[in-house]
């Protein structure tokens, strides 16, 4: 999981970084496991634009993962640790004992031969998933629950992990990677480990067409814009947004503005994330 460095053969190449892929031990994903994702280019099912900045971008499969960790009492061997490219971490294809094949997210120190469970019996090694009563606490864990059978919404790339921190009555408290302490039920499942690719954000794409094989368009600055486009826009020359703080384009609060509304599970937070510096 190192990071390679191109020579600059030209601007493009000049601070141009990539993944050596040093760990990726299979080239094609299993097929069985893979499904048709249709590209939308960021429209909705009016043909209308919803998500800006997306389209084009090279074709890809879907890899159907196994966040839920369901086959309780049974063991897997990993036959190979693979390149996902929707998602920043790799996934690794794993086999059970009745000859069923999964996909899971791949943990630091999971290699090709080791040996995998599910369920309160499984051992405490990376990449083994267990319900976090069953966890003991200070480990670093990823892929959580937030609903018992769910299946894992926290901590799912690249690079990072949770850590438990105390467990009272029914619920754990659970450093998340944001900083933000949460109480998650002990019935959840959660897989032991830190996710793997650890270098994925020191990796510089060089060069905007690289960005657009991703499958994102260019975005314009409201700045660069006439008042009529974007509420930062107007004004002579090169000027501020002229305003007290930064608006989207349709006039809402950005960059710092609260966006959360869920009070029905503000119960579940112990403490806030810090500010972003």
């Amino acid at each position: 999981m190192a990071v390679k460095v191109y020579k600059p053969t030209s601007a493009g190449r000049r601070g141009m970084t990539g993944h050596t892929f040093e760990e990726i031990t299979k080239s094609k994903p299993e097929r069985s496991l893979t499904q048709a994702l249709r590209k939308t280019g960021g429209r909705n099912n009016k043909g209308r634009i919803s998500v800006r900045h997306r389209g084009g971008g090279h074709k890809r499969r879907y890899r159907i993962i196994d966040f839920k960790r369901d086959k309780f009492d049974s063991t897997a061997t990993v036959l190979a640790i693979e390149y996902d490219p929707n998602r920043s971490a790799r996934i690794a294809l794993v086999q059970y004992e009745d000859g069923e094949k999964r996909y899971i997210i791949a943990p630091i120190g999971l290699n090709v031969g080791d040996t995998i469970g599910n369920g309160a019996n499984a051992e405490l090694r990376p990449g083994n998933a267990l319900p976090i009563k069953d966890i003991p606490v200070g480990m670093q864990i990823h892929n959580i629950e937030l609903q018992p059978g769910r299946g894992g919404q926290i901590a799912r790339s690249a690079g990072v992990s949770a850590q438990l921190l105390a467990k009272e009555g029914e619920y754990a408290q659970v450093r998340l990677p944001s900083g933000e302490v949460r109480l998650i039920h002990e019935r959840c499942m959660a897989t032991l480990g830190q996710v793997g690719n650890t270098d994925h954000g020191n990796i510089k794409l060089g060069k905007a067409g690289r960005r657009r094989w991703l499958g994102w368009r260019p975005s314009v600055r409201g700045t660069a814009m006439d008042p009529a486009s974007h509420p930062h826009g107007g004004g002579e020359g090169r000027s501020g947004i002229g305003m007290p703080g930064p608006k989207t384009p349709w006039g809402q609060p950005a960059l710092g503005k609260r966006t959360r509304r869920n009070k029905r599970t503000d119960k579940f937070i112990v403490r806030r994330r810090g500010k972003r510096r």
